[in-house]
């Protein structure tokens, strides 16, 4: 039989895939490590777990202990996994900017969740830094990791994740990218592979708000370039010890709105469902590619962590819009164009056993285009004025036919949360209007003109 013995041992040996969609017109090849494969869904699953065996090893973590950690969501999962496995209780702080998504899937692993505010000094005793801190002294047989200055950290992404990119490229990579937060997966990974042939160049992204390009180009810790950014898992307002700033050749910053909107592409375009901070790695990385690349190079950035945990802000368009990070137009589905309506989509409907002479009295009266046709509750057919002139023209007599003798199929019904790119798409010369059901489960009708008059209002 072959299994594992425990969740841990499937931490690691995560796959590489290339990008074929979002490096459009960059040169060389760009590969992109996928480190939700691991179990935790997170590259954290590999320090957390380095960081409780060598605890133990060194006898700081004992039988029953507790782990208490300040976390942005990631490594608080990868230390739980290995407290399940292992025995252990588990304690964690996070910022207030943490997504509820993280919050509730430590919470479904048996965490204690400790929410801190995030505009706080590192110092300040209500800072998750510093409640992490208290919470170790004050409780007893408890071990604090504190991934942002515990070398096991960079040891765990050395000894693994390093090894295993280069195995994985033949030794062919010529660049490494990967967000900076901690700086362990940097630079573990970038001292390993700068081992195995130092022309290998290491790329840090970095947030605006976060210390760490300017510091790495002055070796100035300016406070001025600490403000609050949205971004989860990149940047710090500190100087970890995990950030050997030696390993990184150079810094790129990106943008909260940049990450996010890469972040939907690489789901979109390329299949990747993956996390803020991944986003922000590939719009940070494929920025220097396209100055430094060349045909022959091969790149691999780090996507740290999972979709999942983002559901709520940058896979939801309401929040992505209201902080301008998609263009916020004034019609971006079909319910918003009902709203524009105001009850001018009101359907008019006529039945199939109808004369014709009657449903070109409804069109000219009520000034529409066409009719859907109805058999009871059923819709079962359509017409258009433009089919029933060409028909009148051929044979006057066509008025005192039923509507069923000359109805066209039904208009196709779209989901009400359909993009205007979708609507355009369905809307043709030969299908001039689909159906919308409200949430009320009303039916409208929605037209070309209806179309053109929501793209051209923008």
């Amino acid at each position: 039989m072959q299994y594992y013995n425990s969740i841990i041992e499937t931490i690691g040996n995560t796959p590489l895939v290339k990008l074929n969609s979002v490096n459009k017109g960059i040169k060389g090849t760009i590969l992109v490590k996928v480190e939700y494969f691991n179990p935790g869904n997170s590259m954290k699953d590999r320090m957390a777990l380095k960081m409780i065996e060598d605890a133990e090893a060194a006898g700081v973590l004992k039988p029953g202990g507790t782990i208490i950690e300040g976390t942005s969501g990631n490594t608080g999962m990868g230390l739980a996994l290995g407290a399940i496995a292992k025995g252990y209780k588990c304690i964690f702080t996070l910022a207030d900017k943490q997504s509820q998504e993280k919050i509730d899937i430590l919470k479904a692993v048996g965490a204690e969740v400790i929410v801190c505010p995030t505009n706080v000094e590192p110092e300040d005793p209500r800072s998750y830094y510093s409640v992490a801190k208290k919470l170790n002294q004050d409780i007893a047989n408890s071990f604090y990791p504190n991934q942002y200055d515990n070398l096991s950290n960079t040891k765990a992404h050395y000894e693994t994740t390093g090894p295993e990119i280069w195995k994985d490229t033949e030794g062919k990579i010529t660049h490494y990218a990967a967000g900076v937060g901690t700086g362990g997966s940097m630079c573990g990974t970038a001292k390993y592979l700068k081992e195995q042939n130092p022309a290998v160049i290491s790329v840090g992204i970095d947030t605006y708000g976060s210390v760490f390009k300017k510091y790495k180009e002055t070796g100035i810790f300016d406070e001025k370039e600490i403000y609050p950014y949205l971004t989860e898992g990149i940047g710090e307002d500190i100087l970890p010890k995990n950030v050997d700033f030696s390993l990184i050749d150079n810094f790129v910053k990106v943008t909260d709105k940049d990450g996010a909107i890469m972040t939907r592409r690489l789901a979109r375009e390329e299949g990747l469902f993956c996390g803020w901070s991944c986003g922000s790695a590939v719009a940070g990385a494929l920025e220097y590619a396209k100055e430094n690349l060349s045909e022959d190079d091969v790149m691999v950035i780090i996507l740290p962590d999972h979709g999942t945990r983002y559901l709520g802000k940058i896979y939801n368009d309401d929040w992505m819009k209201a902080r301008g990070f998609v263009e916020n137009r004034s019609f971006d589905t079909a319910s918003d164009i009902l709203k524009y309506q105001n009850g001018n989509g009101k359907l008019t409907t006529i039945d199939k056993s109808a004369k014709v002479a009657e449903a070109i009295k409804l069109l000219t009266s009520n000034s529409i285009s066409q009719l859907p046709v109805t058999s009871g509750k059923e819709f079962v057919g359509s017409l258009t004025d433009t089919k029933l002139l060409a028909g009148l023209i051929d044979d006057p007599e066509l008025k005192d036919k039923t509507v069923e003798e000359v109805m066209d199929a039904p208009f196709q019904f779209v989901s009400a949360d359909n993009t205007l790119d979708v609507l355009s798409s369905v809307i043709t010369k030969d299908n001039p209007a689909v159906m919308v059901r409200d949430e009320a489960d009303e039916v409208h009708i929605i037209t070309r003109h209806d179309l053109l008059s929501a793209i051209t209002s923008n």
